[in-house]
This record gives structure tokens, C-alpha cells and sequence, in this order.
């Protein structure tokens, strides 16, 4: 009996890595105006950037329909029998009605297959990485119930704190106040973000200036982790060499078993926008 691994495009994994995992990725979409692209088939995170910064208006982003959900898990079906049991991780449903879409489809079609809906409260590889770790276990053979008791852990696990370049696209998104983006931008105090156990982007802590908020946010992962090995990614969006140059210092200051570079794909773009700067970690 096969288990088999889904996920949506807002988990940000990369296509090699799912691949070679055998994850299934069901894609959401975002918009420019009149232009609908779907993540990481017509749109890569790069070239999302790059509109992005050009684009006068924000774009949207829309959740795959049941129906999309149902095509996916019929051709699970198909590839790998009646008897596969699929366990589909979702981006969190406090930002977005994919989870729920997932839900829909998963009871048109639960008489047919067994299928598991986890709502993970997270956003980004912050998932993605868990959707890895999962899929990694399903390959050595654990049972469906080992690896899910393995996502619930880390999914309660995660520590992820991150600092975005302006505030700007949250507020728009109505992700925080207007009040509080105003201020910031003011001051150059940089909120260190973080997502609550509903699934919410939350605040941690306010520091000025970037490099007193990285200073911060290694200070909060060492209080976790200490000296524990530690699998763990730094996420980014648009900026690569600030990206790596903090890998480095993770890397220099803690147990690192595992190392992921992310960059953030397009949905979670569109409502944090370029310049975000994260680290995310799992004690190993």
C-alpha cells in the first residue's frame, strides 16, 4: 500500500525536490488585473517579482477549486490504485480557501480512497518542508499513522520568525492595520513576524533596523534550539545574496543536520512583497 504526499503551490517546494519525493502539487493562482497566471506553471517566483515591482495596482491570488482538488486525487487513484491513502497538506485556512476546497473535494471522492485533509496553520516552506519530511518517512515505509503523528509534531514544533522590507503589502492585503504600517515605515522599526497556533501572521517583537531584527530572531531560535540539531530553511523573496549571507551565519551559530534556501513563490508574495527575510527550524 502506497501513501502518497499533496500539497499546494504555496508551499513553495521546488520542483526537482517534489519530484524526486513524489509530491503532488495542486496550483493556486495569482492575478495582474486582467492577467491570471498559475503558480509555477505559467509564472515562476522570479519572474513574479520582477512584475511585481513594476505593477501599479496589487495583484490577487485565488484558491484551486474542488474540482481541481477531485482531478488530483483521481489520478493518485489512477497511478497508484484504489488502495494509496493520500495525506494533502494545506496552506494555512486563516489566509486563504484552499484547505476548505481540499475538504470539498476529499468528500466527493472519500468513499472511493483515503484521503487525510490537515489544515497546517503555516504558509510557505514552512509547510513545505513538513510536506518533505512526510513524503521522505512514506518512502521508508512508515505507516499513515506514524506520519501523521510526525506532521502533528512538527507541525506544533516549527519556529518561524521573519522581517519584511515594508509593510506596505500586508496592510493592503489586510493582513495588519493601516496604523501600524504607518508607524513602522516611520520610525524604520522593523516588526519581527511570526504565525500564531490559528495560522494568522502575528507579531514577536519590534526592534530598528534590519540588522538589530536578525540579531533578534537568532537570539529566539537559540532560546529553542540551543545546541539541538536543527533541520531548518531561510526563506526570502527577491533578495538571494542577503538570503545566503544569513544561511552562513545560521549555519556558523547553530546545529545544522539539514539547510534549505527558499525563495517565496508568488502567493505568499503577493501579500508579504519583495524584501521579506525568514528563518524557519524544526529540532531535528
Amino acid at each position: 500500500m502506497s501513501i502518497v504526499i499533496l500539497t499546494d503551490s504555496a508551499s513553495d517546494i521546488d520542483q526537482s525536490l517534489r519530484e524526486s519525493l513524489g509530491i503532488v502539487s495542486v496550483p493556486l493562482k495569482v492575478m495582474f488585473g486582467e492577467e491570471t497566471y498559475t503558480d509555477g506553471v505559467t509564472i515562476t517566483a522570479s519572474a513574479f517579482y520582477d512584475k511585481l515591482k513594476q505593477s501599479e495596482t496589487l495583484p490577487t491570488t485565488s484558491q484551486p477549486s474542488p474540482l481541481d482538488f477531485a482531478e488530483a486525487y483521481r489520478a493518485i487513484i489512477d497511478q497508484h490504485g484504489k488502495d494509496v491513502q493520500i495525506i494533502a497538506i494545506m496552506l494555512s485556512g486563516a489566509m486563504s480557501g484552499t484547505y476548505q476546497s481540499a475538504l470539498i473535494a476529499r468528500s466527493m471522492l472519500e468513499e472511493q480512497v483515503d484521503i487525510t485533509v490537515i489544515d497546517s496553520r503555516k504558509a510557505s516552506f514552512v509547510y513545505g518542508m513538513i510536506c518533505v519530511e512526510a513524503a521522505r518517512a512514506a518512502r521508508e515505509g512508515k505507516t499513515k499513522q506514524q506520519i501523521l503523528d510526525m506532521i502533528d509534531h512538527f507541525l506544533h514544533e516549527v519556529r518561524v520568525y521573519f522581517i519584511v522590507d515594508t509593510l506596505e503589502y500586508l496592510q493592503k492585503g489586510g493582513r495588519i492595520g493601516k496604523a501600524s504600517a504607518l508607524i513602522g515605515s516611520l520610525l524604520n522599526i522593523k516588526p519581527i513576524l511570526t504565525l500564531d497556533e490559528a495560522g494568522y501572521v502575528a507579531p514577536f517583537d519590534k526592534v530598528r533596523g534590519t540588522k538589530k531584527a536578525l540579531a533578534r530572531v537568532l537570539e529566539a531560535l537559540k532560546e529553542y534550539a540551543g545546541d539541538d540539531p536543527v533541520k531548518m530553511a531561510v526563506l526570502h523573496s527577491a533578495i538571494p545574496d542577503d538570503a545566503a549571507d544569513l544561511l552562513a551565519r545560521v549555519k556558523q551559530e547553530f546545529n545544522v543536520a539539514e539547510a534549505y534556501l527558499q525563495q517565496i513563490g508568488p502567493i505568499v508574495g503577493t501579500h508579504a512583497g519583495p524584501g521579506l527575510l525568514g528563518v524557519m527550524m524544526i529540532k531535528a
